[in-house]
């Protein structure tokens, strides 16, 4: 199986399985005598870690990362780092009925009319487990990035449950199961969801990401996008099905006066006064900060039963049991903002191999 490497210069390969003995990556293109330790990267690990409340998969993984190589005395070598995290609490054979079924919704049949085999247990590549060294490997990219950089993410929408705007608290993120920023949506998040697992069904989510202090410049034209890189990034974490930078979508209903970011001088730096390209203008960094928001599908795996076939080409009904989240946007929004950190750290590396010595104050 091809394609399991995303980035340029930082460059990031993950590898294994949901239900195999551990997963892991290796992060390549990490500049040397950066500070790393595990105890940098596994505080955001323990965000996206399973079974920390009733709105998400009951499987108990303490995801504890062990860096294999790259790091020396505490400081990156700038040879290639190797991450694992053992998998203690698979369950394969709550999918002993699903081994010669495919899920609808699910990556079971595409997987099978590609490749001719499939990992059944825990859906192997194609789970939202590998997501796990995504997020390790984004503990590194904001290591490359630095301290000026600010990367949050929030749930914006749960199924049709939406946030309210006004109520923007990015202290309340951390504050409850979900990673809202509105503090009144809690209560309704929770009840939304509470009804959904009942039923044994699920729902989808939106996710927003921002990031600031992003300098200006980073990101290239046509072929080189810093939006299309971001948004293939986002596009590739599992179950998402749309990508949206600034207003998205919504730009497309505005009149062209509007949703031009208008431009002023103040204190003798240029301003913008308003923000609907997301921070992003023919492919490069404005400087401001940088939206996106994304949308995750229901999850696959349901008890509700629907129809579908099986290998041998019959007829069948699909009721998934075993562990699953009832909307698996929730610990997407860890996951996005990794994303959100390793094609930023590739655009600086890329920018700084393009620019270096060129009077431009990066």
């Amino acid at each position: 199986m091809s394609h399991n490497s995303f980035g340029h210069l930082f460059r990031v390969t993950t590898w294994g399985e949901s239900h195999g003995p551990v997963i892991g990556c290796v992060v390549d293109g990490c500049p040397p005598r950066l500070a790393l330790s595990e105890a940098d990267i596994q505080p955001f690990l323990d965000r996206r870690r399973p079974g920390q409340s009733r709105f998400t998969t009951q499987r108990q993984e303490a995801d504890r990362v062990r860096i294999l190589s790259g790091v020396f005395e505490g400081m990156t070598t700038g040879t290639p780092i190797a991450l694992e995290i053992e998998n203690t609490d698979a369950r394969s054979k709550d999918y002993g009925e699903i081994a010669a079924r495919f899920r609808p919704g699910h990556a079971d049949i595409t997987y099978e009319l590609k490749y001719g085999i499939r990992d059944w247990r825990g859906g192997g590549r194609s789970s939202a487990r590998e997501t796990a060294m995504r997020v390790a490997a984004g503990a590194i990219a904001r290591k490359v990035l630095g301290p000026e950089v600010s990367i949050r993410g929030a749930l914006v929408q749960v199924g049709a449950k939406a946030i309210d705007r006004r109520n923007w608290d990015w202290a309340e993120v951390a504050r409850n199961p979900f990673f809202s920023p509105d503090p009144a949506s809690v209560d309704v998040f929770a009840a939304y969801l509470d009804e959904i697992r009942k039923a044994g069904s699920s729902v989808g989510a939106v996710v927003e990401i921002v990031a600031e202090g992003v300098r200006p410049g980073l990101g290239a034209p046509i072929y080189g996008k810093l939006d299309a890189d971001l948004a293939a990034a986002l596009m590739g974490i599992n179950a998402v099905k749309a990508v949206e930078i600034g207003d998205g979508f919504a730009a497309a209903a505005l009149r062209g006066e509007d949703n031009a970011d208008e431009m002023r001088m103040q204190d003798g730096k240029m301003v913008f006064a308003s923000n609907h390209a997301g921070g992003i203008l023919g492919g490069i960094a404005t400087g401001q900060p940088i939206i996106a928001r994304f949308a995750v599908k229901p999850t696959s795996s349901i008890l509700i039963p629907r129809h579908s076939v099986d290998r041998a080409g019959h007829d069948v009904e699909v009721a998934t049991r075993g562990r699953h989240d009832p909307c698996v946007g929730i610990r997407a929004v860890p996951v996005g903002e990794a994303m959100m950190a390793i094609v930023l750290a590739d655009h600086l590396l890329r920018d700084r191999a393009q620019n270096a010595g060129n009077g431009l104050d990066r």
